[in-house]
């Protein structure tokens, strides 16, 4: 059994939503405002949430930081009729894992909530991976470097996660699509995005770069 938080103001949206997964297995709560969406989603476990940015109350963007800074690590999919590119990198920026914009493909938005759900439930093992100064728990999904924790949402926890397995050999950029989306990549190039966040928590913070990127291949760590 799946759960769902919708935080949606459009009541078609909503009913469509509802009629879509009703035949799934799956639950879904539902608040019309912001103040509302923020509330369920700190008091109550979900697999996923899906946010609209233009909300009563209190907009997505600003629910989505409250959520990240509070520690929530939940799946967020940003469901929105804003579609230019600085409104997807806001997303992004503030903890959104996902961009979707209206109108949508309901299948499609099916594939990506419920590849987030598999991601966010993984099969975690109970070790530490480390690599130079880095320190990732794959219990908690939390990831050190130098000792501070870095604030990662579950996609650039996974990109990382998969790069640290590796290093300090090149993961491609298609294997990382591969891993994020499977079959359902993204129209606009929304990794670029990804690996901006991962970039300016791992490596703004502090004096060396570990994080590499290999023109028209991939990226990798580099030990320093």
């Amino acid at each position: 059994m799946k759960k769902i938080l919708l935080v949606e103001d459009n009541a078609e949206i909503v009913g469509i939503l509802f009629d879509y997964f009703e035949s799934e297995e799956v639950v879904i709560d539902y608040a019309d405002n912001g103040e509302l969406g923020l509330k369920l989603a700190l008091e109550n476990t979900f697999d996923v949430i899906i946010l609209d940015l233009m909300l009563p109350r209190m907009s997505g963007l600003t629910v989505c930081e409250k959520l990240r800074e509070a520690g929530n690590v939940t799946p967020i999919l940003m469901l929105t009729a804003l579609d230019s590119r600085e409104d997807m990198l806001s997303g992004f920026k503030y903890g959104a894992d996902e961009y979707v914009t209206k109108p949508f493909d309901l299948e499609i938005l099916e594939a990506r909530l419920f590849a987030l759900i598999k991601r966010y439930r993984g099969n975690v093992t109970h070790t530490w991976l480390e690599f130079g100064s880095l320190r990732i728990d794959q219990k908690t999904h939390q990831a050190y470097r130098e000792g501070i924790q870095l604030a990662l949402n579950p996609t650039t926890y996974a990109i990382l996660e998969r790069l640290c397995q590796r290093a300090p050999d090149v993961v491609t950029r298609c294997e990382i699509i591969n891993m994020l989306w499977k079959d359902n990549e993204p129209d606009t190039d929304i990794l670029r995005s990804h690996i901006y966040h991962l970039r300016y928590q791992l490596d703004k913070p502090f004096t060396d770069s570990m994080l590499v990127t290999v023109p028209k291949v991939g990226f990798r760590l580099e030990r320093l």
